[in-house]
């Protein structure tokens, strides 16, 4: 439903009430008790109570006067005004049925020189068929080199990152769309687009992505409680940006740690209950240094039982697949690396 009037909202007050009494809304579901982040976007106790409040004494509008002025979107991004924008070269036809391979679409950048961006937006043409798109850098410097700028997940934001932090694109690269379709029983058409704003000052600190993920999982038929564990080790001291989870239908709950040199291990992120539909990136209000030989951990928790009522098969051995009934353990993770520091992966982690 649209929020952006009196009108429009009046009619959903005691819904409202409820899904903020509950949690419900707004959607975050990271622990508070580990870390702070930039886009939280949780309301304290206050503002809890000030809606509870509104609603409980009738959801009067108020004087018109002091209503703030609407919200402006540039042609509905986010960002502001993107400096440049790639879109798939047409659209892709997506059927009412069946199984849709991914669909890895080049575009090229032509950049003649390097670009540093410092916010990035993917946008579907059509979410009700995207069930996720990754936008990744191939610079054309040989296999497996390709480097994530951005995607788009359900519940996800735009990315947007600090004064003198940016993700390079390299002159001459090409992005390539990752393109996960899903069947709704209605056919349909989508060009996914994702827009770019360059960075405005100079650039000290280069984000890098990093996935930290066991691609062998195996998760038993009806175990409601399945446990898997991944980890990867800095070679280097880095800064730790932000962090984001991803599972498929039977997540449970996700957390991240790091173990840092000494033994002493610290809690990062902590997802106690995951939501498919709800799967941002946590950017901490502060980068979090990781000497060398910090190793970053991140465990996982499925429920594969009936209990779960997402569960496409209870009774189906799960392993990593790429389609929403098959399963996925990914930690990602962006660091910040001094622009002159060697960034490849190789170099970085164990």
């Amino acid at each position: 439903m649209a929020l952006m009037t009196y009108e429009q909202a009046r009619p959903w007050a005691k819904a409202i009430r409820t899904s903020v009494i509950t949690g419900k809304m707004p959607p975050w579901t990271a622990d508070p008790h580990y870390g702070k982040f930039t886009n939280d976007l949780s309301l304290s106790p206050a503002e809890k109570q000030t809606l509870v409040a509104w609603v409980d004494g009738g959801a009067p509008e108020g004087n018109e006067a002091d209503a703030p002025k609407p919200a402006a979107f540039t042609e509905g991004w986010r960002i502001p005004k993107p400096d440049v924008v790639f879109e798939m070269p047409q659209e892709f036809e997506v059927p009412a049925k069946g199984v849709i391979d991914y669909q890895y679409i080049p575009v090229p950048t032509h950049f003649t020189e390097d670009k540093w961006v410092q916010m990035a937006e993917v946008r579907p043409g059509d979410r009700s068929l995207v069930h996720h798109s990754i936008v990744v850098i191939d610079d054309g410097t040989g296999v497996n080199n390709e480097e994530y700028l951005a995607g788009y997940a359900p519940g996800s934001e735009p990315q947007i990152w600090r004064p003198g932090e940016a993700r390079l694109v390299k002159a001459g690269s090409t992005l390539v769309f990752q393109m996960h379709y899903a069947a709704t029983g209605k056919a349909g058409r989508d060009r996914t687009k994702i827009g770019l704003v360059f960075a405005k000052k100079p650039v000290t600190e280069r984000l890098v992505a990093m996935q930290v993920m066991d691609p062998m999982l195996a998760i038993p038929p009806g175990n409601g409680n399945f446990r898997v564990d991944a980890s990867l080790t800095i070679k280097h001291p880095v800064k730790l940006a932000g962090m984001r989870a991803h599972m498929h239908l039977r997540g449970k709950s996700f957390q991240f740690r790091a173990v840092y040199p000494n033994g002493d291990t610290e809690i990062l992120l902590d997802i106690p209950k995951y939501d498919f539909n709800w799967q941002p990136y946590y950017y901490l209000e502060t980068p979090k240094l990781l000497p060398a030989g910090t190793r970053i951990e991140c465990t996982a928790y499925f429920d594969n039982s009936a209990n779960n009522p997402f569960n496409p098969d209870p009774a189906a051995l799960v392993r990593w697949g790429p389609q929403t009934w098959d399963e996925m353990m990914i930690g990602w993770v962006d660091i910040e690396v001094p622009v002159n520091q060697d960034h490849s992966l190789h170099a970085l982690v164990h």
